[in-house]
């Protein structure tokens, strides 16, 4: 069955909200600490269920014992357990680190590969974390970033085409990519996690004080 493509209103609305963003955020950018695209990626899979504050923490000790790819693929796990134990998860998170490391210097010659493909065969990637390095990294813009804020917005301003449809992240950004512009795809979630995290909060978004109000479907959402 072929996708139904969004109507003129509403990619009108979208790209109100859109600027308005940009007025009200200007200084929206990636909150994770990094200075090259292996500390993002590596920061990114540390991120799974974790603040962006702790990860920041963890980072700075964890790159300045293993700042390359070839040297923290000559860690041992137990190693990189120990610096990211706060993140959370930490076995998993040190083995798939460890594991995209090495597959970074034994396949793509010890550099992050630059497509959705490649990074998604690097262990712990799914299309969320290739998204982030993509788009923050080499500026490559071929989806949007959905976390828990993204996915929130998006449903409470009727972006969604199933209003209730909140968890599945690959159904939230196919029906948004078609609503902004392509060069927009990768600031638009850092204007929506910025606005989720100062207005529109998970447990009791200001809704008198938001900016959005006119063009926010959430009056017309029936509480349960």
């Amino acid at each position: 069955m072929a996708d139904r493509k969004p109507t003129k209103a509403i990619k009108e609305r979208a790209q109100r909200i859109y600027t308005k963003l940009e007025q009200l955020y200007p200084d929206a950018h990636c909150a994770l600490n990094h200075r090259n695209a292996f500390e993002l990626l590596v920061a990114t899979i540390l991120s799974a269920q974790c603040t962006d504050e702790r990860v920041n923490m963890v980072t700075p000790a964890l790159f300045k014992r293993y700042p390359t790819p070839q040297k923290m693929a000559k860690a041992t796990q137990g190693q990189l357990e120990e610096l990211i134990r706060t993140t959370g998860f930490y076995r998993n998170k040190a083995k798939n680190i460890l594991g995209a490391a090495t597959r970074i210097v034994e396949t793509f010659d010890g550099k992050v590969p630059q497509n959705m493909d490649d990074l998604l065969s690097l262990p712990g990637v799914a299309r969320k974390t290739a998204n982030v390095v993509l788009g923050n990294a080499f500026g490559i813009n071929v989806g949007v970033v959905v976390d828990t804020h993204v996915g929130r917005l998006a449903w409470r301003m009727g972006l969604l085409r199933n209003a209730r449809d909140t968890k599945d992240a690959v159904k939230i950004e196919k029906d948004l990519m078609p609503l902004f512009e392509q060069e927009n795809w990768t600031m638009l979630s850092h204007l929506l996690i910025s606005h989720g995290r100062g207005v529109c909060n998970a447990r009791k978004p200001d809704c008198g004080n938001c900016q959005l109000a006119d063009d926010c479907k959430q009056k017309d959402v029936k509480k349960k």
